[in-house]
């Protein structure tokens, strides 16, 4: 689960909505109004669109939009909200029951993978909406990371990616580098550890995707991959291999000791208990003190709440010995699914990209990048747009209000470099069961433990990507 579901309980009503589509659409019959593949179904047919979206103020935001769009168009829409967790699951008795939705909003790039894999995403009609909007209008790298050679997956919206967080008052008194190489971090986190304080807190919860991502960020910093392009696992590589030593070190000697969470990592670095973390850009909302069962607590923000955000760096990437940096994240897509009445579901992701696309990206600033940067009227419409949103659950504010010049350039061009394993290599559809599975996670866990070495660790994930990967191919 990403960490950015964190942020509320996953509403059952909602789950129990989708779940009551599939059920009243089972007989499927005469009475089914989808178009088929041919992109029939006339101006008026009514849409069904499922978002992964689901928590409830965010479903009440999708809905303003959604209804916007019927007023405009007249072409009545079912929205659904479904829980990340549940979606293979939903899609699946979708698709056996012949009733799949028009379009899918906010899938992972994994799912977009694993939906294709399974032959029900309609990539033509993808490739239409991205074509009408004008391909130059979207940031490169999130048009490659939804294409599988020219096939396009998915029609992508938005990104948030992994940040390293440190506080720069730390470095300042110690004279350390900002922690942006496998060196420079590994330095730090051993010299801050001390009086109390811990180096870092890193992620070694086995049962939750959040630490296999954590991992993933420093592994694509010395180009340490998951798969090579033949599909073979190469977790045990040297540049993998260094990635462990990393992260064994760093969890071992310089964070705290136990099962470390998504909770858990937060809540420590807002306590002024670690002097760095690695989480998703959806924690900066936090760090200012916009929510409320959030708030940082270190000694300093008693008298002070802008404290922690003030004193907050952020490392996008960070570089190993053999790489030179890249950074793990996050795209997020709009997708037409096979058999959608076509017309009237591209049509649906236009708007949702560019009337509705502002308000979208208002759900959530702090983790929601824009990846179409403008239109053909105006090429920044949409980043220039984004820098205006207030960002916050409880209190609202620009994020540009709250950080500083660098701190900013270094979370607006997060949608340029955001990378992924698997994607550049032709083996995406490898994802899905990877996140299912947590090989990462679960090798991480022990590792962080102290029941398997670096190389223990390494072999361990190896052989169960392995066996995943047989079981894709």
């Amino acid at each position: 689960m990403s960490p950015y579901r964190r942020r509320g309980a996953v509403p059952v009503a909602l789950i129990a909505s989708a779940a009551l589509v599939l059920t009243a659409c089972s007989g499927g019959g005469d009475g089914d109004d989808r178009a088929t593949d041919d992109g029939g179904g006339g101006a008026g047919e009514g849409l069904t669109v499922w978002s992964l979206e689901n928590l409830p103020d965010r479903m009440q935001v999708t809905q303003g939009i959604v209804d916007a769009f019927t007023e405009e168009t007249g072409i009545e829409v079912e929205l659904v909200g479904i829980d990340e967790g549940q979606a293979p699951q939903l899609v699946q008795s979708g698709a056996i029951g012949g009733e799949l939705p028009d379009v899918m909003g906010a899938l992972s790039l994994a799912y977009v993978r694993q939906f294709d894999d399974q032959e029900l995403i309609d990539v033509d009609a993808n490739a239409a909406v991205v074509e009408a909007l004008g391909a130059d209008t979207w940031e490169e790298s999130a048009l490659e990371l939804t294409r599988d050679g020219d096939r396009q997956l998915s029609v992508p919206s938005d990104a948030w990616t992994q940040i390293l967080v440190y506080r720069t008052d730390l470095f300042e008194a110690e004279g350390l580098e900002p922690p942006d190489t496998y060196e420079s971090l590994e330095a730090a986190a051993e010299a801050l550890t001390k009086d109390g304080m811990f180096g870092i807190t890193l992620a070694t919860d086995p049962a939750d995707v959040f630490t296999s991502q954590t991992f993933e960020s420093l592994a694509l910093g010395n180009n340490c991959q998951l798969v090579d392009d033949g599909g073979n696992a190469t977790l045990d590589s040297p540049e993998c291999l260094a990635t462990w030593e990393l992260y064994q070190a760093l969890a071992q000697d310089y964070s705290p000791s136990g099962t470390q969470t998504v909770d858990s990592t937060r809540a420590t670095y807002f306590a002024g208990q670690a002097a760095m973390t690695m989480w998703s850009t959806f924690l900066l909302d936090e760090l200012a003190g916009l929510r409320n069962d959030a708030l940082p607590a270190c000694p300093e923000c008693a008298d002070d709440p802008g404290f922690l955000a003030e004193n907050t760096g952020i490392v996008s990437s960070v570089a190993g010995p053999d790489g030179e940096g890249a950074s793990y994240g996050e795209v997020t897509s709009w997708t037409v699914m096979d058999g959608a009445a076509t017309e009237e579901a591209q049509q649906f992701i236009e708007y949702m990209l560019s009337t509705g696309y502002l308000d979208w990206l208002d759900m959530a600033p702090e983790g929601k990048f824009p990846v179409r940067v403008g239109n053909e009227e105006d090429p920044t419409a949409y980043t220039d747009g984004w820098a205006e949103l207030e960002a916050g659950v409880d209190t609202f504010a620009p994020l540009s209000e709250i950080y500083d010049e660098a701190t900013m350039e270094q979370i607006t061009s997060v949608a340029e470099r955001v990378d992924r394993w698997a994607i550049p290599q032709g083996q995406g559809a490898i994802l899905g069961p990877t996140i299912t599975e947590l090989p990462i996670s679960q090798a991480v866990a022990e590792m962080g433990a102290g029941s398997l070495d670096a190389a223990g660790a390494a072999e361990r994930a190896q052989a169960a990507v392995e066996e995943i990967a047989a079981g894709v191919g």
